[in-house]
Formats: structure tokens, sequence, C-alpha cells
């Protein structure tokens, strides 16, 4: 009797599962989306202060940097001019803490549905294979019942192989997905850690 119980909550299990792994897919693509935009535009207003800031640096005028600190649509923008301003208000002493702290604000506000993404990809194969194993119980005890009808246990034996398929096709874009903002999210950290040192060396030369 407990035996008949535990098949028919395979049977019961495996279309959960399916339904399952396709609300986390869209639920997956979403997030996939929503990051791919917002790190996007992140990315390209960084990368127009980034260049000015190359050209800053190829030529050895820090005095340009009070004009970029002006950018306020950007993460470096922003992060220079906190950066210039306590220079200015308070000197050199505590500029290097200044920024890191405002990267670690930032920081959770980048990697937003990241955590979602990587729970997806490292589960959802999980997901899929036990509802395989659901199936194959399923298909197994169908073919008791039927006295041995092969077709119909083969027929349950890919139904459920279906579902570890699933599992992979929902993991697979979001570890790319994962991999590929965790990279982006670290370029423009980096970004930060470069205006730090920056802003340190303006502080520097304002002291002589």
């Amino acid at each position: 009797m407990p035996f008949q119980k535990l098949f028919v909550i395979a049977d019961a299990g495996a279309q959960v599962i399916m339904w399952l792994l396709l609300l986390l897919s869209v639920l997956s693509l979403a997030a996939i989306i929503e990051r791919w935009l917002v790190l996007r535009q992140v990315k390209a207003k960084g990368q127009r202060i980034k260049d000015q800031l190359a050209h800053a640096i190829a030529a050895q005028n820090l005095e340009e940097l009070s004009d970029l600190a002006k950018d306020r649509d950007s993460i470096e923008g922003r992060a220079l001019g906190y950066g210039l301003k306590h220079v200015k208000d308070h000197g050199p002493d505590g500029v290097g803490e200044l920024i890191n702290s405002y990267a670690l604000m930032e920081k959770p506000k980048l990697e937003r549905s990241l955590n979602f993404l990587a729970t997806v990809g490292n589960n959802a194969p999980f997901v899929g294979l036990l509802g395989t194993v659901f199936g194959i119980m399923k298909a197994f005890h169908d073919l008791g019942v039927s006295q041995g009808d092969a077709a119909s246990v083969m027929t349950g034996i890919a139904d459920a192989l279906a579902a570890t398929a699933v599992g992979l096709f929902v993991a697979i874009p979001a570890v790319a997905a994962y991999n590929h903002f965790q990279k982006q999210v670290k370029h423009t950290l980096a970004g930060l850690d470069a205006i730090r040192d920056l802003c340190i060396a303006y502080a520097k030369r304002k002291g002589k």
C-alpha cells in the first residue's frame, strides 16, 4: 500500500516538475533580459567617461578630472564626483575608503537577479533529473499493470527523459548569462578601483 501511494506521487510529481521547469525558464529569461538591458546601459555610459579618463591620463592632465566629475549619468562619473568633492572638502585622507564604500553600495544593484540565475543554473538539471526518476517509476509501474506492454513503457521512458532535457535547456542559458554578467560587473567595479587611484593621485598633486 505505501508503494502504491509512492507511484501516485511519482505520477503527479512528474507533471508538477515539468510545470516548475517551465516557470523557471520564464523567470530566468525575464531576469536575463532585464540584466542585459541594465548592464548594457551601465557599460555604455561608463565607457564614455573611461575614454575621457584615458585621454586625461595620457595627457598627464589631472585637472580635466574636475570637468569629468560633473557626469552624473554613469557610476564612474558619480564616483569621481564624490571622490574629488571629498578631496576638496576634507583633503586626501579617507578618499580611498569613500570610493570603496560607494563600490560596495553599487555592487548589489549591479548583481541584482544574478544569484537567481546561478541558483537556476545549478539546480535545474537536478530538478529535471528528479522528474525523470518520477517518470521512469511511473513507466515501469504502468508496464506491470499492462502485463508486459513494451510500447507503453517506452513511451513513458521517453516522456520521462524529456524532463532532464528541459532541465538542461533551462540551466545552460542561465549559467552562460550569469558568467557573462559577472564579467561585466567585475569590469565596472575595476573601473571604480581605477577612479579611486586617480582621486588619490589628484589629492597628492593638490597637496604639493
